[in-house]
């Protein structure tokens, strides 16, 4: 399985980002997949932003994004995005896409593929 993040930038306060994420992986479907996004600001710990059960699309959102942030997924295409509205400089930081087989988790160390990340910058 390979993932790989795009769309970050700079922005100014109060803009918007979408960021997407594309999944491949030889013969297999994602049906059975949960893919997340994370984030790790300069000298800070990596943190769960939010995550998606491929299947169903159910979502599940960090306290500090819930309503500014929005995640979603394009079956046919196998691209999960992050759509981010009214940003903010606390939320400058790489941005990493990430995925697991089976059910959505918040925990970093639960999956198992990566992407390079991709650096988000808000200023103020």
């Amino acid at each position: 399985v390979q993932v790989v993040e795009s769309g970050g930038g700079l922005v100014q306060a109060g803009g918007s980002l979408r960021l997407s994420c594309a999944a491949s992986a030889s013969g297999r479907t994602f049906e059975s997949y949960s893919m997340g996004w994370f984030r790790q600001a300069p000298g800070k710990e990596r943190k769960f932003v939010g995550n998606i059960r491929w299947s169903g699309g159910s979502t599940y959102y960090e306290d500090s994004v819930k309503g500014r942030f929005t995640i979603s997924r394009d079956n046919a295409k196998n691209i999960m995005y992050l759509q981010m509205n009214s940003l903010q400089p606390e939320d400058t930081a790489v941005y990493y896409c990430a995925a697991r087989y089976g059910g959505s988790r918040n925990d970093d160390l639960r999956y198992a593929y990566w992407g390079q990340g991709t650096q988000v910058t808000v200023s103020s």
